[in-house]
């Protein structure tokens, strides 16, 4: 059965990008380190593959990569420049938008969704029993309070940054349990996976 999972890199103060984000600067100034783990350079803009990584981190990589679909928030999507319309291995992706698409960003295997419960619930069923693989700090905020997104994949990455992008920054006061899964450690990175406990 597919699930949705937030896959995320933070830093251990919550940040998933350094100050000054932007295009042409998507994790903000030497925000790269939270990439570091799976990178093996500073460009984390760079496509990769896993060839060399090694132990968990190629598993965690792996992982990630077996999804049959992505959901992505827009500036997330645009930010990373749309993969270039293929996130991995072609899968469907499903880009959470109010607005419609730039021409510059139209591809086969991209459809723009305004809704995050039917973003998920699309990706769901063309992931073909696959995991769902979300992308976002705004679009796993929205799936949270809608109660679709499942699990949550955390590298946890020993830095402090001090500021810029909080995953959880101007959440609302809802309570939200999680279950911790599993954690396992690989090299300057620690792999934390809840599953998001349901309300009752």
């Amino acid at each position: 059965m597919s699930s949705s999972v937030l896959y995320m890199s933070m830093s251990l103060d919550g940040f998933i990008a350094a100050p000054n984000d932007g295009p042409g600067n998507g994790l903000g100034d030497n925000g790269h380190r939270l990439h570091e783990w799976f990178l093996t350079n500073a460009d984390a803009g760079r496509r990769e593959t896993t060839t060399h990584l090694a132990g968990v981190n190629r598993d965690l990589m792996n992982e990630g990569l077996a999804s049959g679909a992505v959901v992505v928030g827009r500036r997330t999507f645009e930010l990373a420049d749309g993969w270039g319309g293929d996130h991995h291995d072609g899968v469907p992706i499903f880009v959470l938008s109010r607005q419609p698409p730039e021409t510059t960003m139209r591809w086969p295997l991209v459809t723009y969704v305004s809704d995050v419960t039917s973003a998920i619930g699309m990706a769901k069923e063309a992931a073909g029993g696959k995991d769902v693989l979300v992308h976002g700090a705004r679009t796993a905020q929205l799936a949270l309070r809608a109660g679709v997104l499942d699990e949550l994949q955390i590298h946890l990455i020993p830095v402090l940054l001090g500021q810029g992008r909080l995953l959880f920054d101007g959440m609302q006061a809802d309570h939200i349990e999680l279950e911790l899964l599993r954690a396992l450690g690989g090299p300057d990175v620690l792999h934390l996976r809840y599953r998001v406990r349901a309300e009752g």
